[in-house]
């Protein structure tokens, strides 16, 4: 398959640097699917129905379940467009969720899940390795329509592997099959089985990945965008002559969680001080030491780019959509029975009509911003504007050189 250039052309034309971050959340990808669904209709309202949002980012970056929709948004098909338009996505979760996490049917579901999760991973990940093979074949990641960035953990190395189209040329071992670096980024701990898999480089030297869940590493992976993004401005890439290292108020960052249970807590210390090995693993719907440090880099993440945009005065610049009120079936990664994918799809309907919030992280929860009464569906719209502008702009720049 050819490389396709992306439709954008790069920052060094333009005035801002746009980031598109999506979290890790299994089933929950339904949410950031429907809202990008609502920002690729505006984005057609303005420039015409072929447009997909891959036209618009610099870069994309997702974890886990968001590193499938990075991939689905900027793999390219036979013609050089994504494979998915964003609108799809709603319908790829309904069809294959139920296959991906297929569930158990019995009286004694809960004392099955774990005892399955003891002895290993509770899905063998067989229907989801064979449907990214198929899907996305011999398609690597240098091809992607835009750059992409796709945080994994290397459980061998003990360290972060992230894959990035800034890094597949300078170091080839990293250019792997979009299947593997997929595969690899949704291994999480006590669902899937660890993803191996090895590149070769052109010189024939061979490079082994043990991977799991990028969400370890990064489950909110906007700051490692912004970090690969700001590595190139530093080594003198021609993308970004026009712009220095101190630019980030030129950023326009759209994050997009999948979901979270923080209103009234989803565990106490109560609960916590009684459990051992199991418990932490295995609590009502969910794996508790799971929700914990993807949860916890999720919001520091947030907290840190809200205060660094304060700073700068570029506070409408970063837009984080989150919703931290999930309870009971719908807080799971894996319940994909069509009532929970159902009740997702409803609550990302719900989020876009939410004023925008902000993580308080005295209090852990998200909370409307006092000065600003923009609701999430407003301030998606005004993005779709920024993105429209802003590669008219570089457009136009480009043609004038």
């Amino acid at each position: 398959m050819e490389k396709h250039k992306s439709a954008l052309r790069p920052p060094t034309h333009g005035n801002l640097i746009t980031v598109l971050s999506i979290d890790g959340g299994g089933v929950r990808g339904i949410i950031p699917g429907i809202i990008l669904g609502f920002l690729e209709s505006e984005l057609q309202k303005l420039d015409g129905e072929e447009a997909r949002i891959a036209d618009y980012f610099d870069v994309i970056a997702g974890t886990s379940t968001g590193g499938l929709i990075t991939t689905m948004l900027t793999a390219p098909n036979e013609n050089g467009r994504p494979i998915y338009a964003a609108k799809d996505i709603k319908a790829f979760y309904f069809e294959n969720g139920p296959k991906i996490f297929p569930q158990i049917r019995c009286p004694f579901a809960v004392a099955a899940k774990m005892i399955k999760t003891i002895y290993g991973p509770k899905y063998d990940g067989k229907y989801l390795h064979s449907l990214l093979k198929e899907k996305l074949g011999s398609t690597r990641l240098h091809q992607t329509l835009t750059k992409v960035v796709i945080p994994t953990f290397d459980i061998k190395q003990l360290q972060p592997t992230v894959f990035s189209s800034y890094q597949a040329k300078k170091h080839p071992h990293l250019n792997a099959l979009l299947s593997d670096i997929c595969i690899g980024t949704s291994a999480a701990p006590t669902y899937f089985p660890a993803h191996y898999f090895d590149t070769k480089d052109p010189a024939g030297k061979v490079r082994n990945f043990h991977l799991i869940d990028g969400g370890v590493a990064a489950n909110n992976p906007t700051l490692v965008a912004i970090g690969e993004v700001t590595k190139e401005i530093n080594q003198g890439s021609p993308d970004f002559r026009s712009i220095n290292s101190a630019d980030y108020g030129r950023f326009l960052v759209l994050s997009l969680g999948t979901g979270s249970t923080k209103v009234e807590g989803k565990y106490s210390a109560m609960q916590a001080a009684r459990w051992g090995i199991f418990g932490w693993l295995i609590s009502d719907h969910s794996t508790p030491l799971v929700d914990a440090f993807t949860q916890a880099s999720a919001d520091m993440v947030d907290f840190h780019i809200s205060v660094v945009c304060k700073a700068l005065n570029s506070e409408k610049n970063y837009l984080r959509i989150q919703d931290d009120t999930l309870q009971g079936k719908v807080s799971s990664v894996d319940i994909s029975t069509k009532e929970n994918l159902e009740n997702l799809a409803k609550i990302a309907q719900e989020l876009l009509k939410k004023p925008v919030s902000r993580v308080n992280l005295d209090t852990g929860n998200f909370e409307p911003l006092k000065h600003d009464h923009e609701t999430n569906e407003q301030a998606i719209i005004r993005f779709a504007k920024l993105l429209s502008q802003e590669k008219r702009r570089r457009e136009t720049s480009f043609l004038q050189k």
